[in-house]
């Protein structure tokens, strides 16, 4: 939700094709979902005009952040906690904002890139402090003792890693956290690992063929590169199997919580 990638070049209007969806073959959802053709606007917009446009419908999609993974999250960090001030990275419509108020003691901010995101945010988390900005630019110095993030590494290339990494290192304070959970990577060959590495195959054709791009990829935010690239950027990087996601027959956990302090 925080791309800022180039938005010139040859392209339709997809915000003109969204909100003159004919009755016939498109109509809303009962259940209040967006219809294929309303995410098909969206993949063909860029990241930050694609979310505002997903806004309103975004909770009752599965790229809503599950629930599961807040639960755990917030488990493993209450042996760290409680926390002064805590930053949503990338809140979105304020997933991460109510755990956070259950950490923290102190205010609450969430910053993402698109606007649409954020009212939606306002509306379900009021009392948080939310701030529309760039992550990879994030205007913050040292305000912060926890840092979460959910669900939005995708839409950040590896070289982007970088300038991420640092914003958060100087927005938290010193011992300050960043915490965030990755899955282990689905087997080579299942059925998992053909759906992403076709989907980001598709991603990569169609940033190539259309403008503005869209990125948001499943396989380019490995935990070695990102632990060394953490590493890097001043933190001391530690992490925690959420067990509630169970293991691997080698004994290696489903999902990891990334622990990143602020050294």
């Amino acid at each position: 939700m925080t791309s800022a990638h180039p938005t010139s070049g040859p392209t339709s209007d997809p915000a003109s094709a969204l909100t003159s969806e004919p009755a016939s073959g498109a109509a809303a959802r009962a259940d209040g979902r967006p219809t294929l053709r309303e995410l098909a606007v969206q993949a063909l917009s860029s990241v930050e005009h694609g979310y505002d446009l997903l806004a309103p419908k975004f909770d009752r999609t599965p790229f809503r952040t599950p629930e599961r993974f807040l639960t755990a999250t917030g488990e493993a960090l209450r042996a760290f906690g409680p926390f002064a001030a805590g930053l949503d990275v990338c809140c979105g419509t304020g997933a991460g904002l109510g755990l956070l108020a259950e950490l923290c003691e102190g205010p609450v901010t969430g910053v993402d890139f698109s606007a649409g995101m954020l009212a939606r945010a306002h509306a379900a988390h009021p009392r948080a402090r939310l701030v529309r900005a760039d992550a990879r630019a994030l205007p913050f110095r040292g305000e912060f003792a926890l840092a979460v993030s959910f669900g939005a590494f995708g839409h950040f290339l590896p070289a982007e890693r970088p300038a991420l990494f640092a914003g958060v290192h100087r927005a938290l304070a010193p011992g300050g956290l960043f915490a965030f959970p990755v899955p282990a990577p689905p087997r080579v060959g299942t059925p998992w690992w053909w759906a992403m590495a076709g989907f980001d195959a598709a991603m990569r054709v169609r940033n190539a063929l259309w403008r503005p791009p869209f990125v948001m990829y499943y396989r380019t935010f490995p935990l070695g590169p990102v632990r060394r690239d953490l590493t890097r950027a001043g933190f001391d990087v530690t992490t925690v199997p959420l067990a509630g996601f169970g293991f691997r027959p080698d004994g290696a956990p489903n999902c990891r919580l990334v622990l990143a302090r602020r050294v």
